[in-house]
């Protein structure tokens, strides 16, 4: 454990311990009036002083200075990067105990900084987003305080992240365009933060209904491959880590310059942005498959727009690119793989391949059980996970039905997708109430009517209501009852 207080009230503590007085503390060198302020917290030892004082109380001087002992601070910092391993391998609660342990034990401000950027990216993962978000907002207003010390673009792409998360689209969309500002300022064009941010950006504007600021960024984002760029732009990652640290030192904001001299030496150690890029080939793809034009269209975006809803050439078109990105997301695992298959199977059924995606559906939903509930022992078993993964569990599941009963009435069987919404519809009420289940409501409701079950669609529109947080209008006649 750390030792209490501050150095002052070590040095009084240890003094008071070993029974000597100020005046026998302080010896020929120093005056029992300078131990005095020392203890008051008026005066802070210089490192001279400190060495000194340690000699005379038995202890360290990291012990004066910080409370903790070297070998305490050495099992402090493995205990973090342990924590930090956890995160990485997908055990968030493990490492949220590591973290936990670390703050509690430790003085030294860049270790607990360290510790507390871990911990709130385990409360992201935990899915207790609230939590994160506040303490990803005291990191950046601490990098804020001091721009010498940390840079603030790590915490507010997090919080842009989270905010998109809780559906806070405003939010989300102010804070990464903040941060892509920024990395336009330093001529950033590579790298997870500039692929991070506009992953999350596009995923923004499709949310608010923003299909041609989407086109403009995806154009943006996805228009180059990797090794592209624009003239006078570098986009070898360790050599365009190492110019936007120059940059940012020029112009004297020494956080970012050390943050990106740090990501160029973990980039030069071999670290790939493929999974980044992974990740944005999927937003990008789930923006083509929701209304916004292809990327590739050179028309302004509006236009581009337009024509989709027009024109089912167009729609195809903005498919078969959405397909073309999905080829490239094949690093994504877990829930990233899973959504990356339940697109490509969307994106199947819009280009006419309907039997293709209810193969992969299947596949996913385990063959057999696509067109039923599940068995009351998979609903045991959910039980006894938490309820993030339940409920991100549930979005999947009920995502890929909603693609099946498209490819179903795609191949003009509205019975077969009667049955799959049904099932769908039965498995969603164990969501949450928010704007994730008010979304899939209203997929499914969209669903049953163009399979010609209006009673379903009605009652999926009213749970989609009451899910975003409205209730619907009671009817006359039970308003005359209450009367």
């Amino acid at each position: 454990m750390p030792g209490p207080g501050n150095v002052g009230e070590r040095v009084r503590n240890l003094r008071l311990t070993r029974r000597l007085s100020q005046a026998q503390l302080a010896g020929h060198d120093l005056s029992d009036s300078y131990i005095s302020l020392i203890e008051s917290g008026k005066r802070t030892p210089t490192p001279t002083v400190l060495r000194m004082l340690a000699e005379r109380l038995g202890c360290t001087p990291e012990y004066l200075a910080e409370g903790v002992e070297p070998e305490q601070r050495a099992h402090l910092e493995v205990r973090e990067r342990h924590a930090h391993l956890a995160l990485l391998a997908g055990d968030a609660a493990t490492a949220e105990s590591g973290f936990d342990d670390v703050l509690a034990r430790s003085d030294d401000p860049d270790l607990t900084s360290r510790a507390r950027w871990g911990r709130a990216r385990a409360l992201e993962e935990l899915g207790r987003t609230a939590e994160a978000i506040a303490l990803f907002e005291e990191l950046r207003e601490q990098a804020e305080r001091d721009p010498g010390r940390a840079s603030w673009l790590p915490p507010v792409i997090a919080l842009a992240r989270c905010y998109h998360a809780v559906g806070d689209l405003g939010q989300a969309i102010a804070l990464a365009e903040r941060a892509l500002a920024r990395l336009g300022q330093l001529r950033l064009r590579t790298g997870h933060e500039y692929t991070e941010v506009g992953r999350i950006l596009l995923l923004a504007y499709v949310d608010r209904s923003d299909p041609v600021r989407a086109h403009a960024l995806g154009r943006r984002v996805l228009g180059a491959p990797p090794g592209g760029g624009d003239e006078g732009e570098e986009t070898e990652p360790t050599r365009a880590y190492q110019r936007a640290s120059s940059r940012a030192l020029e112009e004297g904001s020494v956080g970012d310059a050390l943050y990106f001299a740090d990501q160029a030496l973990t980039a030069h150690g071999g670290v790939t942005p493929t999974l980044a890029r992974a990740r944005l080939n999927l937003a990008g793809a789930k923006a083509l498959l929701r209304g916004v034009a292809p990327f590739s269209a050179e028309e302004n975006g509006t236009e581009a727009s337009s024509a989709l809803r027009r024109n089912e050439s167009a729609r195809t078109a903005a498919a078969e690119e959405a397909i073309e990105l999905l080829r490239g997301t094949a690093a994504l695992e877990g829930a990233e793989g899973i959504e990356s298959t339940i697109e490509r199977a969307r994106a199947l059924v819009l280009v006419g391949r309907p039997e293709k995606a209810i193969a992969l559906l299947e596949k996913f939903l385990d063959t057999g059980r696509a067109l039923a509930a599940p068995p009351s022992a998979d609903l045991d078993h959910l039980n006894s996970v938490p309820a993030g993964d339940v409920a991100a569990h549930v979005r999947k599941t009920t995502q890929a039905r909603a693609v099946l009963a498209r490819a179903r009435l795609a191949q003009q069987d509205p019975t077969a997708a009667l049955v799959v919404l049904r099932t769908a519809v039965g498995e969603l009420d164990r969501l949450p109430a928010g704007r994730p289940a008010a979304q899939l409501f209203r997929e499914l409701g969209e669903l049953f009517e163009a399979a010609g079950d209006g009673k379903g669609a009605t009652g999926a529109y009213r749970q989609a209501l009451e899910a975003a947080g409205l209730r619907p209008a009671r009817s006359h006649n039970a308003t005359q009852a209450v009367s």
